[in-house]
């Protein structure tokens, strides 16, 4: 019977998805929460509810894209530089090459010609060396892109949350309680999903996110109501 492994390699899609949603279900909970202590008016939370996603959405999204191009421009800057060493250095990134392979136990015997592979296609051998001697992979040119896209719509989905009750409820008090009561099990939920697909136990992870999740909203909502 045919081996097949199974292993899960969007990790940074559902970190964006993670960092957007975990957000968007915190921050506008506790700004609506905040204002519900002063102001009589649901439309109000909801005005200042939306405009709190679209400013946050923009700005979370933004952060992503900045990122993921940072990450590629450390990663086209070493890659050049190891360009210039196997170059200008050929001698001494062989031996590097070597003393990686000495780490993993070959011998001596074994090493002289895999390096002598290598390090016959500049390319190939530039590839080795930035991604087991420095660690980085390859980031995808388009991911800048796609982080900021999936950030900014993972923080519109998660602040619409906590914010419906609001929409659908005139008596601001009674909005608040159903929001606070939906908003941790939409964490759990979110939690466990994201659980499911890291691997991680998927009550363990719910758990977590609802924690965490619900202390952030917490502390958000207690300084909002002190400066209120």
């Amino acid at each position: 019977m045919e081996h097949t492994e199974h292993h899960f390699t969007a990790t940074e899609v559902v970190r964006d998805i993670v960092i957007g949603m975990s957000d968007g279900l915190t921050v506008p909970f506790a700004l609506a929460a905040g204002l519900s202590g002063t102001v009589q008016s649901t439309n109000i939370v909801v005005i200042a509810g939306l405009a709190e996603i679209a400013a946050g959405s923009i700005a979370m999204g933004l952060g992503g894209y900045l990122a993921a191009k940072t990450d590629l421009e450390h990663y086209r800057s070493e890659e050049q530089r190891e360009y210039l060493e196997t170059q200008e250095k050929p001698e001494r990134e062989a031996e590097e090459v070597a003393e990686l392979f000495r780490g993993y136990g070959v011998g001596e015997e074994q090493i002289a010609p895999v390096v002598k592979a290598i390090s016959s296609n500049t390319k190939r051998w530039v590839d080795f060396m930035m991604r087991f001697e420095l660690g980085l992979e390859e980031p995808d040119p388009d991911r800048a892109r796609k982080s900021a896209s999936l950030i900014a719509l993972s923080y519109v989905v998660g602040g619409l949350i906590p914010l419906f009750p609001y929409m659908l409820c005139h008596a601001v008090r009674t909005a608040l309680w159903v929001s606070a009561g939906v908003t941790p099990v939409a964490l759990f939920i979110f939690g466990m999903i994201k659980g499911r697909f890291t691997g991680v136990s998927p009550i363990k992870a719910g758990a977590q996110t609802a924690l965490i999740g619900g202390l952030a909203a917490a502390a958000a909502f207690a300084i909002a109501r002190m400066i209120s």
